[in-house]
């Protein structure tokens, strides 16, 4: 009968493992396309300096360091006075609100990239050597899509890691960890598919070859982020979907704790 309780809540918990598969496919594009975006953009940091376009990534990074702290320390506090939930908010809601952050990182992605092209229209640069040449707007452009998935990031993959580990079996905790890099790998996976699949479903009805083929100034990149923006959306539904359905398991007390209540 353990047995096949833990089975039950393993198999609840996989529907919401599936919902950050899309998230993950979100953060593989502001690590390859936008990249390529920045590589067009201006890049100067002061009079002297050219910051690589990669070093971009530290945006989500840096601000993880600021707002992990504050969080904890200031929302948590201050939501579990309002809630009487220990942690402030449950696991699956912090999941909730990051999978909302990442469909708005994708609208300000698509957004951006839609006025990128229109300075590349203005300036006579749509067929711009890259690398070489750079557009008159500075690749900062590229930092509030970045900025809002680190939020994003901090809701979605935290909370998945403590929802794991807190409502997995016993036997299970040390392999929750492994649920959420699961997630995250298939998300890349998933991206590949998806891009192929756009560009094969978009080839004969653009005359760059495909939304993402060609040079960047003449593809449609713009049109993608807002695909994913609706991907997100639909599995943000999904995820409602199942979060409503999932009742949370009481927490295992552990041994040691077990023998010294009864002692006392």
């Amino acid at each position: 009968m353990t047995q096949v309780e833990q089975a039950k809540t393993v198999l609840a918990m996989v529907p919401i493992f599936c919902s950050a598969i899309i998230m993950g496919t979100c953060l593989a594009q502001l690590q390859t396309f936008s990249m390529v975006q920045g590589s067009t953009m201006d890049t100067t940091l002061g009079p002297h300096f050219k910051m690589p376009v990669a070093s971009m990534l530290i945006i989500p990074l840096g601000l993880l360091i600021f707002a992990v702290p504050i969080y904890e320390q200031l929302f948590v506090p201050l939501a579990r006075r309002l809630t009487g939930i220990p942690t402030g908010i449950t696991y699956l809601q912090r999941v909730g609100v990051g999978l909302v952050l990442s469909i708005v990182s994708m609208v300000i992605a698509a957004v951006v990239e839609a006025q990128r092209k229109k300075v590349a229209t203005r300036n006579g640069m749509l067929d711009m050597i890259v690398g070489v040449q750079h557009l008159p707007m500075s690749c900062f452009w590229l930092a509030p899509q970045f900025a809002v998935f680190g939020i994003a990031d901090m809701f979605t993959y935290v909370g998945l890691m403590e929802f794991f580990y807190s409502q997995a079996p016993a036997a299970l905790k040390s392999m929750s960890s492994s649920f959420l890099w699961c997630s995250l790998s298939l998300g890349y996976f998933m991206s590949t598919i998806i891009v192929k699949a756009v560009n094969a479903a978009t080839r004969r009805s653009t005359a760059s070859g495909g939304w993402l083929a060609g040079s960047i100034n003449r593809n449609h990149l713009d049109l993608f982020f807002w695909l994913l923006a609706v991907l997100s959306t639909l599995n943000l539904f999904n995820y409602l979907f199942w979060a409503r359905w999932y009742k949370y398991r009481p927490q295992e007390k552990a041994p040691a704790a077990e023998e010294q209540q009864q002692q006392v």
